[in-house]
């Protein structure tokens, strides 16, 4: 197996140009530093490069130190979380189910005017209700929704291993990524099983090599 062109590419700026930023790399393929973020991670992570804080990536060549458990061990959730997609309180079954077909995702993240979370929505939430002869544009989600404290969520923070097994636990497909603030529980991401199994496979991919 060989790294994929975006991580041959990260580690030819950075042999040529190290120390750099994760946004100066980002700045030089003309992406953003999230979608680097878990190239960057793995690479560190495998040993191709080394990352010191407020200075940047150096190249420091393939390390055998480091093993896949390792490795698997210090991913982060930070570095492999996409965009959540929120909707509020308000928001009828019928448009829920029209923008999660829209968005095509499998989850629904529900929440209040300051983005804190309140509930989320599920295909089978969706589905379950849509069966009958109720009207779907006069039921709001808040009624059909799950509700804190039963759902599931990570921080950006908490290792990757640990959220996944979190996922298979309470058997569901993803769960969103937040900040605990005094205020509340604010949505920052989501995490999903394609995430996870995307991490793995492209970690398991460069220890091959």
């Amino acid at each position: 197996m060989e790294l994929n062109k975006r991580q041959d590419a990260i580690l030819q700026i950075v042999k040529e140009n190290g120390p750099i930023t994760g946004e100066q790399i980002a700045e030089r393929l003309n992406l953003t530093r999230a979608t680097l973020r878990p190239d960057l991670a793995i690479l560190t992570m495998s040993g191709f490069l080394d990352a010191r804080p407020r200075v940047g990536y150096f190249y420091a060549g393939k390390k055998n130190t480091l093993t896949l458990t390792d490795a698997l061990m210090n991913l982060k959730v930070k570095d492999f979380q996409s965009m959540p997609v929120i909707v509020s309180e308000n928001m009828t079954v019928y448009d829920a189910i029209c923008h999660m077909f829209l968005e095509d995702v499998g989850t629904l993240f529900v929440a209040d005017q300051n983005n804190y979370l309140q509930g989320v929505l599920s295909r089978k939430d969706l589905l379950r209700t849509s069966i009958g002869t109720q009207d779907l544009n006069k039921i709001p989600v808040h009624i059909i929704m799950t509700r804190m404290p039963n759902i599931a969520y990570c921080t950006k923070s908490d290792f990757l291993i640990e959220a996944a097994k979190k996922l298979i636990d309470r058997e569901i497909d993803s769960m969103p990524v937040v900040n605990e603030t005094v205020g509340g529980v604010e949505i920052i991401g989501r995490l999903t099983k394609t995430n996870v199994t995307k991490a793995f496979i492209s970690l398991a991919q460069i220890h091959e090599l």
